[in-house]
């Protein structure tokens, strides 16, 4: 039985005119001789819709009950999507995330995937059904209540489901084309890669791009998922994301990612202690605060600052928790300093790890075009840099020319 993964994002059905669109893509592949797995998002705007109902009706809200309302788009979308596939003469049912059954940790609103039934649908296929068409972003924990697996869950049920039923691919279906080696609005030069390792793709996604979310990336890395992403609205070949041994030639550096809203914090006058980078950082993790970059400066006399960045929206949330720990003498610091409309840019290129001087090409870049860094964070296949956010684009620009990234395909 030779079973697809097919995903499509709230774009790509947002109304019943691009259902329709979607289900002749899915009678196509089922044309081809597969069993199709279809796993569907909300409508688009319909979750934002949801969320604000509960933020409306309840400030502190039970979030076991959050679950229950912004999970029902899901549902709406994958029992239309059936109808429509059903006119169309497929054999097509519906699925929620219990009654697969999908199930998560108890953690509503960010649950995990701890297991995926395959008994219940390939049953369903064997009796003669072509499509199952799975309402994405849910499951169901031990309490039998349904949970809600985050930002971009819907991704990450597609792969898990792709992994769990050892499917030959899973198509990601958006409204872009494929993976690009920047944003297209930043340069026209962007090129749209045939093939991105699932290391680059995690680094890339972890950086600021996109187009597919990072839990999804991990999972089709770990199991060995053989993603692409594909186009609603055009029938252009996407781009595989594979593993790096099924990429001849691999890029020095294959893209150029970036986050906008990024905060830097400077903690200065700190005691050079052992665990001194546990105490400060303890409480940020405690308090739920997103730490990107981290820099600590070399010691005089005993004494060092150190740096860090966050989303914006959670600098607020950063500085009081660091004054908290100052205060009940957890820590101890002379002065904080924070800065805002800081970017993060990001080049990525699995073939940097046997390629020298690739650091200094891209720090040469940004001086001659006078982009002054602010920090500086590198990893195998990565050189971060946080730069003033009006100079993001040029900073971009001027990476993806000097690595000639247009070039690569």
């Amino acid at each position: 039985m030779s079973i697809l993964v097919m995903k499509f994002g709230g774009t790509s059905v947002a109304d019943l005119d691009k259902i329709a669109n979607a289900s002749a893509r899915v009678k196509s592949e089922v044309a081809n001789g597969h069993k199709v797995i279809v796993v569907v998002s909300a409508m688009s705007g319909k979750t934002n819709e949801l969320v604000g109902w509960v933020r409306e009706t309840s400030k502190f809200y039970d979030a076991r009950e959050y679950d229950a309302v912004v999970a029902s788009g899901e549902i709406v979308t994958s029992g239309l999507m059936s109808l429509r596939l059903q006119d169309m003469g497929v054999d097509a049912r519906s699925w929620q995330g219990w009654q697969i059954p999908i199930e998560t940790t108890s953690a509503h609103g960010s649950a995990r995937i701890k297991n995926i039934g395959t008994e219940a649908i390939l049953a369903k296929f064997d009796e003669g059904i072509d499509v199952a068409v799975v309402a994405g972003f849910q499951g169901i924990s031990d309490e039998g209540r349904v949970t809600t697996l985050g930002r971009g869950g819907s991704d990450t049920t597609a792969v898990a489901l792709a992994a769990a039923f050892k499917a030959e691919r899973c198509d990601i279906y958006t409204d872009v084309d494929g993976v690009y080696t920047t944003d297209p609005r930043i340069t026209k030069k962007a090129t749209k890669l045939h093939k991105i390792a699932h290391e680059e793709m995690l680094e890339l996604a972890s950086a600021g791009a996109k187009v597919l979310q990072t839990r999804s990336v991990e999972l089709a890395m770990r199991y060995s998922v053989p993603l692409q992403v594909r186009s609603s609205f055009s029938d252009e070949p996407g781009t595989l994301v594979c593993s790096e041994e099924e990429i001849m030639e691999l890029n020095v550096v294959s893209g150029v990612a970036f986050s906008r809203d990024e905060a830097k914090v400077t903690i200065s006058g700190i005691e050079d202690t052992p665990g001194i980078a546990a105490a400060i950082f303890g409480p940020l993790a405690d308090a739920g605060v997103n730490v990107d970059m981290i820099v600590q400066d070399v010691s005089t006399q005993g004494v060092t600052a150190m740096t860090f960045s966050c989303p914006e929206d959670q600098l607020d949330l950063a500085v009081k928790t660091m004054e908290d720990a100052k205060s009940a003498g957890t820590i101890g610091f002379k002065d904080l300093r924070s800065e805002t409309d800081i970017a993060k840019v990001s080049i990525v290129g699995i073939g940097m790890r046997s390629h020298a001087g690739v650091a200094k090409q891209m720090f040469e870049a940004l001086a001659k075009d006078s982009v002054n860094i602010k920090v500086i964070s590198t990893s195998e296949i990565k050189v971060s840099v946080l730069v003033e956010q009006k100079y993001l684009e040029l900073a971009v620009q001027s990476l993806h020319d000097s690595f000639e990234l247009h070039k690569l395909s």
